[in-house]
């Protein structure tokens, strides 16, 4: 998951959530004010379990 959190000059916090990375850059690209844009890694997401024999 990818989330963008934006600071605007009003002193607030908005936040956004994005399921893939391209999504969010296209956003992060027309979003005024100051930002920054992170990756969420749950722990318990399907693509970081190891398979163990």
């Amino acid at each position: 998951m990818w989330n963008i959190t934006v600071f605007s000059k009003e002193k607030i916090i908005m936040m956004y959530e994005f399921n893939t990375e391209q999504e969010a850059r296209e956003a992060f690209k027309n979003i005024y004010g100051n930002k920054i844009l992170s990756e969420i890694i749950y722990f318990n997401d399907e693509c970081l379990l190891l398979e163990t024999v």
